[in-house]
């Protein structure tokens, strides 16, 4: 993995209560790589240029779709406010950006940050104690939102192992959960909770487990194991995955996060929707459903027969 993809947060504002979508997630990311990468730092008068090159490249899609996420994630992000305690226990609002250009040219954009946000992400070379500090390349290929969300809250805690309790309230907050969303405690723990604690465990740096917390026959938060996995371990599975073509993770020479990509394709949605039930688990949920159909394809790709199954890369 690249050094100069290290992504560092302030732990304030990695805590911020915020509710950004995955788009608009993957663009704080690159600012913070790109402004390493180039040595410039972020500031409130210098705009910072991702192109949509660089998004297709490290998220897997065309560039032309790559600038149209970014430029839809900006939209967005524009009208976006967030909300942290500062060292000295002080609350303070702020947008995260200020100003932006479109290069419609050059498929590009052109950002600038507030103040807030160039002061929490900008202090590269601080204390090491007092950031969070993940590889974007771990959180890449993650589909759920949540699931990145998860993976910046808990890698703080992964040299003491164990974190203190979330109360559940602050941390569907923290996890960009609105008040209306999964309020029932089962659908919570399905369709947020678990996809996203099982997405980090396959393919994140960490390995990570949770404990709930009750007050009575109440859940009031939640506890987390933190482990980091063995590294060693993973570089021998990988290479022997790569040595073995026929291996379960992969398919014609497709991994899995392009198999994510192919079941997500609409042309595949409507060449294969019927093969789950309306009202099962896969014809509820989006992220059921790319589950399944990953499995389906590793099993028995003979089942899906209608194109090549890497026409469906191409979208």
């Amino acid at each position: 993995m690249s050094k100069g993809n290290l992504v560092v947060k302030t732990n304030q504002l990695n805590s911020a209560l915020q509710n950004l979508s995955l788009p608009e997630i993957r663009i704080i990311q690159l600012a913070i790589v790109d402004a390493r990468e180039t040595n410039t730092g972020l500031t409130t008068d210098k705009p910072l240029r991702i192109d949509g090159l660089r998004y297709a490249e490290m998220f897997e899609t065309t560039r032309q779709n790559g600038y149209q996420r970014m430029k839809d994630a900006e939209e967005n992000l524009f009208n976006r406010r967030f909300s942290y305690t500062d060292e000295n226990g002080k609350l303070i609002k702020s947008r995260w950006i200020q100003q932006v250009t479109y290069l419609d040219d050059e498929g590009a954009i052109e950002l600038v940050f507030t103040l807030a946000v160039v002061k929490g992400i900008s202090r590269i070379n601080g204390a090491e104690d007092f950031f969070t500090s993940y590889l974007l390349e771990q959180t890449a290929s993650m589909d759920s939102i949540y699931s990145v969300r998860l993976y910046e809250l808990l890698v703080q805690w992964k040299q003491a192992k164990n974190t203190p309790t979330f109360e559940l309230g602050n941390f569907r907050d923290q996890l960009g959960i609105e008040a209306h969303e999964y309020k029932r405690m089962g659908n919570f723990k399905l369709r947020v909770l678990d996809l996203a604690v099982e997405e980090i465990n396959e393919k994140s740096d960490i390995k990570v487990s949770y404990a709930q917390v009750k007050k009575g026959r109440t859940i009031t938060g939640f506890k987390f194991k933190v482990l980091v996995k063995d590294k060693s371990k993973n570089t021998e599975l990988k290479d022997s995955r790569d040595m073995n073509t026929a291996d379960m993770f992969v398919i014609d020479g497709l991994n899995d996060k392009q198999l994510g990509r192919i079941v997500r394709n609409p042309a595949f949605m409507a060449d294969y929707n019927h093969l789950v039930s309306p009202t099962s688990p896969a014809g509820q949920s989006q992220q059921k459903w790319e589950f399944e159909m990953i499995n389906r394809l590793k099993k028995d790709a003979s089942d899906f027969t209608k194109r090549p199954i890497r026409s469906y890369l191409d979208y």
